[in-house]
């Protein structure tokens, strides 16, 4: 009991120390009795030198109102007191009394009885958190008051909508507007490391490794290989860098440019996510369409049927715009499970052709270490197929134990490039020269297994679509929207909104018409303009400008955000040539 009893004094105290220092000094809420057994002596007797007494609190401008926070360090000091001291009685004193309770005499008086119904009301209870709790908890909490952003702590803000502002007052509108969310609430992370393995091990795994067969072809066997390590290693440093940014200023890729570099920055880290994920989904339109086609033909028992590339791609439609409607990216999970089965179920069948048909029948003879003619498209599509730098920092947000994330990543990148480069290299040692861009499209078509998995990882890509667009629109809609309007409370900004999503899907269709000549000129063209910057030159510009601080550290940043430059230029240049000659 008595342990209990020495708690609850210490919690007084610290609780009053907490009060204490966002209060104004010489005020307090004791009984002052030093004026009345004082009151006859001289003004000689007084000390100059001692301090000053203590006024009464209710001195102060509101002084009723604030009354029970000086309380909070008068019952602490009280606690404080020996017990020979004749201090006042707790319970006679009308300072100290229960807040409930007013003596019959002053009941008596106009308006007594309401005022003692109005404080048996606003009685303490565990049932209803004291105010004094709270307030305790809320400075001690945020801290010194001119020390620190006092920024609304609570889920949703006051604001008026704008049909309330535009409205006339009334006596009957609301003084408060009503509340707008301004940002969501931090979920703790809770995935364990299992999980995230394999979450990152799909972030990478995508349309971009079917076109790694056709960039062998264009680079050769072995300075492909050379290529997709240097790339997997850069790409790794890369995402180092950008997890010790995080780590020094928080938030996600944008607000760390943000934090760093300022809006503008932010504005263009958001810009090329935009460019980069358009990019994706035009190819992979392209890459489905033509992947139809030779299933198209493969299956029919006449005639090549009519329809080509070019009508498949707008045929997608049909299925792109009433999945680009959904707000929810959630709600597009099952699709996206479907699609990773597909495509898992694509990749097994081709490690297992590949290395049943080499093992009968030896490398192709037309197979090249080096191809001098068109290796640079091989640069391009192999940072198209390591770009995903988009989903580095939510999968370490979502651990339970983010620090583990860092090796997992490097475990992962080493398995991944492992998978892309036996699958560029399998495929390129089976076909040679032959090698396709739509790479199933390789195998023999009169096997039903082919045509089937010919067909799955179309309808794998094809639902998997959205799910690439939905960062873009999201970036798009609060950049034209703004980040509170939502179609909730407004069908016209609801339609708006749909009107825009339906019309970018429209435009992603007219890139992948205009792309759809050369998949993987345009693939490489993507990987060297749109994902470079996100994975080499911004990185780096943001470790160097707010994380670095050795001069070595420092040029080494520079040195990235050069190759990655120089990488940019001479790739989209030299693609862009290439494609207009041909």
């Amino acid at each position: 009991m008595t342990e209990s009893i020495s708690s609850q004094q210490k919690r007084q105290r610290a609780d009053a120390d907490v009060v204490s220092r966002h209060l104004p000094s010489g005020y307090t809420a004791e009984p002052i009795a030093s004026n009345t057994a004082s009151g006859d002596a001289s003004p000689s007797t007084v000390d100059p030198t001692s301090p000053p007494e203590p006024q009464d609190s209710l001195r102060l401008q509101g002084g009723d109102i604030h009354r029970e926070i000086f309380k909070i360090g008068a019952r602490a000091k009280l606690g404080q007191r020996s017990a020979t001291f004749a201090g006042p009685n707790i319970r006679s004193s009308s300072t100290f009394r229960p807040y409930d309770h007013i003596p019959a005499s002053e009941q008596r008086a106009p308006g007594g009885f309401r005022r003692q119904f109005v404080q048996q009301q606003r009685r303490y209870d565990p049932a209803t958190a004291p105010v004094t709790r709270n307030f305790v908890s809320f400075l001690a909490l945020y801290g010194s008051f001119a020390g620190e952003d006092l920024g609304e702590s609570e889920e949703e803000s006051v604001a008026p909508s704008e049909d309330e502002e535009d409205a006339q007052p009334t006596e009957t509108r609301p003084l408060l507007g009503r509340r707008k969310s301004t940002r969501r609430p931090i979920k703790p992370g809770n995935a364990g490391v299992t999980k995230s393995f394999f979450t990152l091990l799909k972030a990478f795994i995508g349309t971009g490794i079917m076109f790694l067969p056709k960039a062998f072809r264009n680079g050769g066997i072995l300075f492909s290989s050379i290529t997709l390590i240097t790339v997997s290693l850069l790409s790794s440093l890369s995402f180092h860098l950008l997890l010790k940014c995080r780590r020094r200023h928080g938030g996600g890729y944008g607000e760390i440019g943000s934090a760093i570099g300022g809006p503008r920055l932010r504005t263009l880290i958001l810009g090329s996510i935009t460019l980069s994920q358009i990019g994706f989904v035009c190819s992979g339109m392209i890459f489905i369409a033509e992947n139809l086609r030779s299933f198209l033909n493969a299956v029919s028992p006449g005639p090549t049927m009519a329809l080509d590339t070019k009508a498949l791609i707008a045929l997608q439609l049909v299925v792109l715009i009433p999945l680009a409607l959904i707000r929810d990216i959630s709600r597009l999970g099952p699709a996206a499970l479907l699609a990773d089965i597909f495509i898992f179920i694509g990749l097994f069948y081709i490690w297992y052709f590949d290395i049943s048909t080499l093992a009968t029948s030896g490398l192709h003879p037309t197979v090249q270490l080096f191809n001098p003619n068109a290796f640079t498209l091989t640069i391009g599509s192999a940072i198209f197929t390591f770009e995903g730098i988009g989903l580095i920092l939510p999968i370490q947000s979502s651990m339970a134990e983010p620090s583990k994330f860092p090796r997992l990543l490097y475990i992962v990148m080493v398995i991944i490039t492992v998978i892309f480069t036996s699958i560029g290299a399998l495929c390129y040692a089976t076909f040679g020269d032959k090698t396709r861009v739509e790479i199933i499209s390789n195998y023999p078509q009169t096997s039903k297994l082919v045509n089937s998995v010919q067909f799955l990882y179309s309808i794998a890509v094809l639902v998997g679509t959205p799910v690439q667009l939905f960062p873009a629109i999201r970036i798009m809609e609060t950049r034209l929207f703004g980040d509170r309007t939502s179609g909730k409370r407004s069908s016209a900004t609801k339609w708006k909104k749909n009107a825009f999503r339906t019309s970018i899907t429209i435009l992603c269709v007219l890139i992948s018409i205009l792309g759809a000549s050369d998949l993987d000129k345009f693939v490489a063209l993507i990987g060297a303009f749109a994902c470079v910057p996100l994975v080499y030159i911004y990185p780096a510009f943001l470790h160097f400008k707010g994380v670095a601080r050795s001069p070595w550290v420092k040029a080494g940043d520079v040195v990235l955000c050069v190759i990655g430059l120089g990488a940019m230029v001479y790739s989209t240049s030299v693609t862009v040539m290439t494609w207009v000659r041909n």
